[in-house]
């Protein structure tokens, strides 16, 4: 349903059932999921692909160009998964040639005047609070949550079930399982709330500490710990995706206990 006061482009493709509210714009080359959403006032520059019943508050821009002076115009685009709610202000940006495009999830809550840069990839199931902040190229892995004010400087990786503090300045990789916080950033134990909050039983949760406990705690550098780990603590889905993530680490991981 379009109200009059909107201005959607012919070349638009609007599924059933989608509402869009007064002084709404929507582009060319956009498409829109069943059962979605438009707030007023809200922006969807070329190139955004929105998903089934998402929702989508006053004031928001989606899909605007990247800003990155080495954007020159390539065709690239936003994908919102499904069911993901984004509050009052939120900017979302698309890709450069670098990626060709910006991914959030299904299932995410993007709270008001957040912002997604270039290129970012943001897993399903995140929570993003009020003013956070995503550099270009940072990927966020699943059932990530970030506190208020946070900012991930370009090209960190945060892993699956991260919590970061509110306040946080991200300039390295947060591992996936753990709470991350202080300044410089650093460990602040193992997410165990939100583990259990997502049914990781109590056994689980404790082979994941003794992990980090092994990273973070007893004054081995990332490498040894790495090696330690793989030999001592049993093989599981987890103990090897924390492996994974810390080999892999591009721009290092944060800090143990400071």
């Amino acid at each position: 349903m379009n109200q009059p006061l909107a201005y959607v482009h012919p070349g638009a493709k609007i599924a059933k059932n989608v509402v869009i509210e007064p002084f709404a714009t929507i582009s060319n080359n956009v498409e829109i999921g069943e059962g979605s959403w438009i707030g007023s006032n809200v922006t969807i520059m070329e190139g955004a692909r929105i998903g089934k019943n998402v929702s989508i508050f006053p004031g928001a821009v989606i899909s605007a160009i990247p800003q990155d002076k080495k954007y020159e115009g390539e065709d690239s685009i936003v994908e919102i998964g499904d069911y993901t709610t984004i509050r009052e202000c939120v900017t979302i940006n698309r890709g450069t040639s670098d990626r060709m495009r910006t991914t959030v999830g299904k299932n995410c809550w993007i709270m008001a005047y957040c912002h997604i840069a270039h290129d970012c990839a943001v897993g399903d199931n995140c929570t993003f609070s009020n003013y956070t902040g995503l550099a270009g190229h940072v990927d966020v892995g699943d059932f990530v949550t970030m506190g208020a004010m946070v900012g991930v400087h370009q090209f960190c990786t945060i892993g699956n079930h991260a919590f970061l503090g509110a306040g946080s300045m991200v300039g390295k990789d947060v591992p996936p399982f753990t709470k991350a916080a202080r300044e410089p950033l650093s460990y602040a134990g193992v997410n165990s709330i939100g583990l259990r909050r997502h049914g990781f039983s109590t056994e689980k949760i404790r082979e994941i500490q003794n992990i980090y406990r092994i990273l973070f705690q007893n004054n081995y550098n990332v490498t040894q710990a790495a090696e330690i780990i793989e030999a001592e603590m049993e093989a599981s889905s987890e103990r090897d995706e924390i492996l994974q993530f810390i080999r892999g680490s591009k721009r290092g991981v944060m800090k143990g206990y400071i």
